[in-house]
């Protein structure tokens, strides 16, 4: 199984010198993307220094981080060389992940409903547009983070924290499976996704059509990448 090439400490965004934000948050949500884009890929180690030096700071906050991370089983430390990696991929692994998030994401979308505004439709429109283009030009990284901006634009208006904070969670241990799907089938070969069908039912506040067209579409994102698993 291949994976597109990556330039793993590639983190843009990231300024320490930010007051309003510790540190130790900054390191977390950099190495969060990372995971959430995907660019570390299932299996791949990593030191912790080698970590603190692509994101230009001290081992201190990033060693927080980490712990962070391995506690949400996004990262796992190896015993024998103590270097650290994404868990390896395995098909029991993907359908709990399949099935937790069929559960809290479209929970978190029928809530959200409410408080849809006319401006939080032209910025999903918005996202779409992206991603779909960045389908059409096989754009790994612009696909991610528009899907991930989509998705996460929703869940924000549930106001339900403990769903969220699950949500993030379960992003940040199926996100590099992500890459799987695009190393077997590119970009151009993924189905239509239900943002579409989304958007519409979120513009005539039907909750339970959110509801279902959520579930729909994070079941087949699952099961391409179960496909790609098997292949």
């Amino acid at each position: 199984m291949t994976f597109p090439a990556l330039n793993v400490f590639h983190m843009p965004g990231l300024d320490v010198r930010d007051e309003d934000t510790s540190v130790h948050d900054q390191v977390y949500e950099a190495l969060a993307n990372l995971l959430i884009q995907g660019q570390m890929p299932p299996g791949k180690s990593v030191s912790l220094r080698t970590l603190a030096g692509g994101l230009g700071v001290s081992p201190m906050p990033v060693r927080e981080a980490v712990r962070r991370l391995i506690a949400q089983k996004a990262l796992e430390l190896q015993p024998s060389n103590k270097r650290l990696r994404v868990p390896s991929l395995s098909e029991d692994r993907l359908r709990q992940l399949m099935i937790a998030r069929q559960w809290v994401e479209p929970e978190l979308a029928f809530r959200a409903v409410a408080s849809v505004t006319k401006d939080v439709i032209i910025d999903l429109k918005a996202d779409d547009l992206r991603l779909m283009a960045a389908l059409a030009k096989g754009d790994v990284d612009g696909y991610m983070q528009a899907n991930h901006a989509f998705h996460f634009r929703i869940y924000q208006l549930a106001h339900a924290d403990l769903f969220l904070d699950m949500a993030k969670t379960l992003w940040l241990q199926s996100g590099p499976f992500m890459r799987v799907v695009f190393g077997r089938l590119g970009t151009v070969q993924l189905p239509q996704d239900h943002h579409q069908e989304l958007i519409r039912a979120l513009e005539t506040g039907d909750a339970e059509a959110v509801r279902q067209h959520m579930a729909e579409d994070i079941h087949e994102g699952m099961e391409l990448m179960l496909e790609a698993l098997k292949g």
